[in-house]
């Protein structure tokens, strides 16, 4: 079949490995021939990439894809698709609700977009949501920016968290290896990208399934030995990683990232809860103490690095008690950003069936409660960036003010300042802070730093 002129809509719900499921899909149908079209009604194929993570994002999912299945009946040869984790956890049931989509495929099969189309525009509904091994990655990403670029390198989740349905809809963990990673990386740099964030759904975990074990009895490839061996990718000025879990995060990998300048002084590394006993029954497998300790080591090796996190309010049998708990680590440490959620059950996920579930009121009191907290932190610790030079790598325009650009420092603040992007862009520029806020900063323009891509 014939792909001329063709159009093609990727709406993406959720985190960010969604986002570079997405980019690879996207790179997929445009070497099938199809042409991104902002405007899902004047597309002929619609891809919805979905989470499963808050209700709300899958009832949006819903309400999205009643809209064009209405469209299909007028436009019978439009395709519709649901991919990602939604897909995943609903399988055939999804076809059940909606019988017009053509395609459910689950966050595995990103790669086998293809073929699993070419089943549809034979005339098949396809519903691919199988464990299968990791195809690795040899798409080319339509990548959103030009600047920054996502790189996955583990896929899938062995923890068994009693909130969690990533397990039940990602699959096993699974490690691409160091030398796939290094080359998509060494790409990005020719293509001129300055800045790759290492992307798994719980990436300290790294290399657990590769086989190798080093003399002194430790898995030989671990996230640590993986950024000794990209660091020095030609080209990318800077290194990030998420997201990262407490259980895994190393003293030995909080010395390397101290010691690697292209390594970003932010870290994202959920909590959840500040009490034990909650934690306990989220099965997360360390205390608040273990959390509290690896903030310390992170800043005496790094005073200025920012921290961010995710926390849940109401969990099961929370009690005031155990939630003022979350209030007074939240208070100690001081983050720089925080991702706060109500907890929501999840089907299929061990918290959901629990009694004492707690009201709705209650959660939304908390979550006030909690976001209130850090939003006076987040301002707090703002301050110290004032009359600061602080290095930003420029990303955009500020869509609110032209005249303006926006990127991140290297402790990921986000920071406008006057200058045109045109001859910005993908540039790094020492920025003197002038105007603080609790999630972004203003400054001027100082120096700008030439890189040369190799």
């Amino acid at each position: 079949m014939t792909t001329s002129r063709r159009h093609y809509h990727i709406t993406t719900f959720g985190c960010q490995m969604n986002k570079a499921d997405s980019e690879r899909m996207a790179g997929i149908l445009e070497d099938m021939g199809f042409e991104w079209s902002e405007d899902p009604n004047q597309a002929d194929v619609i891809l919805y990439n979905t989470c499963t993570i808050r209700d709300n994002a899958e009832q949006k999912v819903y309400s999205y894809l009643g809209r064009q299945a209405k469209r299909k009946h007028e436009q019978p040869d439009l395709t519709l698709i649901v991919a990602g984790c939604v897909a995943q956890q609903e399988g055939e049931a999804l076809l059940r609700r909606v019988p017009e989509l053509d395609l459910v495929m689950g966050p595995q099969h990103a790669n086998r977009l293809q073929d699993l189309l070419q089943q549809v525009f034979d005339g098949n509904q396809v519903v691919a949501t199988e464990p299968i091994h990791i195809i690795e990655d040899i798409t080319k990403p339509r990548r959103d920016s030009k600047v920054t670029a996502w790189v996955n390198v583990i896929y899938g989740c062995n923890e068994r968290c009693t909130y969690c349905v990533v397990p039940n809809v990602r699959g096993v963990e699974q490690s691409r290896t160091p030398e796939a990673i290094r080359a998509e990386m060494e790409e990005l740099g020719r293509q001129g990208y300055k800045e790759v964030t290492l992307l798994g759904q719980n990436i300290d975990a790294y290399g657990r399934d590769l086989p190798g074990v080093t003399p002194e009895g430790r898995h030989q490839h671990t996230l640590t030995d993986l950024l000794y061996y990209v660091h020095d990718v030609p080209g990318v000025e800077r290194i990030r990683f998420a997201t990262s879990h407490p259980r895994y995060f190393t003293e030995r990998l909080i010395r390397a990232c101290a010691e690697l300048p292209k390594v970003c002084e932010h870290f994202h590394i959920p909590f959840q809860s500040g009490d034990n006993e909650v934690l306990k029954r989220m099965a997360r497998g360390y205390t608040h103490e273990k959390y509290r300790r690896i903030i310390k080591t992170i800043r005496e090796y790094m005073p200025d690095a920012a921290i961010s996190a995710d926390a849940i309010v109401g969990f099961p049998t929370e009690t005031e008690e155990q939630f003022e708990n979350t209030l007074k680590l939240v208070e100690d440490i001081g983050f720089d950003q925080l991702n706060t959620a109500a907890y929501s059950p999840r089907p299929g996920t061990p918290a959901a069936v629990w009694e004492n579930q707690l009201s709705e009121e209650v959660k939304s009191d908390r979550l006030q409660r909690l976001n209130h907290l850090v939003a006076t932190i987040a301002a707090e610790r703002s301050q110290r960036y004032m009359g600061r030079l602080e290095e930003v790598l420029v990303e955009d325009q500020n869509p609110k003010d032209k005249t303006q650009v926006m990127g991140r420092t290297r402790t990921n603040r986000l920071t406008f300042f006057t200058g045109d992007i045109n001859e910005l862009k993908g540039k790094l520029v020492k920025v003197r802070i002038s105007e603080v806020r609790a999630f972004s900063l203003t400054g001027e323009p100082v120096e700008v730093r030439e890189v040369v891509s190799v």
